[in-house]
């Protein structure tokens, strides 16, 4: 990574169902099944068609894992025309391509076969690590087990699929277990070549949640977290972290070089409390460091080549039309 160069994605966020098999101790995001707990095709196609007009580039499709092994979930999606949550997030993935925005989709876990599947029409793909640490946050959640993570994110580095993972801190872990997790990420990455970035995210309590009391961590402890990544990581991973969470302009000197998705439209449904800094309010964050729009892909996976051969000339569209905006520098 370039010394000086912080950047960042404009994107839109798609969350296309709250419904979700995992209860996390921290998590407002899942719902329970109702009638209108999908997201309807007609709104995320009018969302795509303004942010695409808007300048985004990249189009962030996320839904709670598994939704169809909670009860009720599989007739309404069916109504709309889709077997599952899977073929339904396949269909938009398209429709984004279509309309001028590069996919990236964090569905949760997912089989070897489906990674494969959605290779096709995502330039990148993403999961969260968390932690490797079992903790109590994480006692009703099948799909937030360590190893059923690792072996998805081996999955993903096997199909050569840019990927971003990332920590949690704050939910139980300590900084040993955040070691851990890092020196995990480091070795995945030194094996397949595949990890783009990798988050950390601080935890924000929740009203309604069992972590609802639990201190969230401060600055000094995120910036030991930023470090630790910086010195474990290979250094072509990038590091991030969501400037609507914590204090990015304290944070950057410890090692940040990515901001993230940044929408000028859509919300952090997952943090819907902390709203988007404003794009142009970008620069004042970084400060003497110079801002840098990007892809979803970061500039080394396209190169390479790491991306389906029907997303080439949206790629290079794309990358053509972030070269020449003229309100970031870079």
């Amino acid at each position: 990574m370039q010394n000086g160069v912080i950047t960042f994605s404009r994107n839109a966020f798609f969350p296309l169902t709250n419904v979700c098999r995992n209860d996390c101790g921290y998590c407002i995001f899942k719902t329970a099944v109702h009638d209108s707990c999908v997201m309807a095709p007609a709104q995320v196609e009018k969302t795509l068609e303004v942010s695409a007009a808007m300048g985004c580039t990249e189009a962030l499709f996320t839904f709670g894992e598994k939704p169809e092994e909670e009860p009720g979930f599989s007739p309404l999606i069916q109504r709309l025309g889709y077997n599952t949550i899977l073929d339904y997030c396949y269909a938009m993935c398209e429709r984004a391509i279509d309309v001028g925005l590069l996919p990236h989709t964090n569905a949760g876990i997912l089989t070897y076969d489906e990674l494969s599947r959605f290779k096709e029409v995502n330039a990148s793909m993403g999961l969260m690590l968390e932690t490797t640490a079992e903790i109590p946050a994480h006692a009703r959640s099948p799909g937030k087990k360590p190893e059923v993570r690792i072996a998805m994110m081996e999955d993903a580095g096997k199909l050569q699929i840019p990927f971003t993972t990332g920590l949690l801190i704050g939910i139980g872990e300590g900084e040993s277990d955040r070691e851990d997790s890092l020196k995990v990420i480091a070795d995945l990455h030194r094996r397949f070549g595949h990890i783009q970035e990798v988050i950390i995210q601080n935890f924000c309590p929740k009203e309604g949640t069992a972590m609802a009391a639990v201190t969230p961590p401060g600055t000094d402890e995120i910036a030991r977290s930023i470090q630790m990544a910086r010195e474990i990581l290979p250094d072509d991973i990038g590091v991030q972290i969501p400037p609507n969470l914590a204090d990015a302009a304290k944070l950057i000197p410890f090692g940040v070089s990515d901001l993230g998705g940044v929408s000028p439209l859509t919300i952090d449904y997952v943090n819907p409390e902390h709203a988007w800094p404003q794009i142009q309010e970008l620069q004042d964050l970084v400060g003497e460091n110079t801002l840098k729009e990007r892809l979803c892909i970061y500039s080394q996976y396209i190169e390479k080549g790491w991306f389906p051969k029907r997303l080439q000339p949206l790629i290079t569209h794309l990358t053509q039309e972030i070269n020449t905006r003229t309100n970031v520098t870079g």
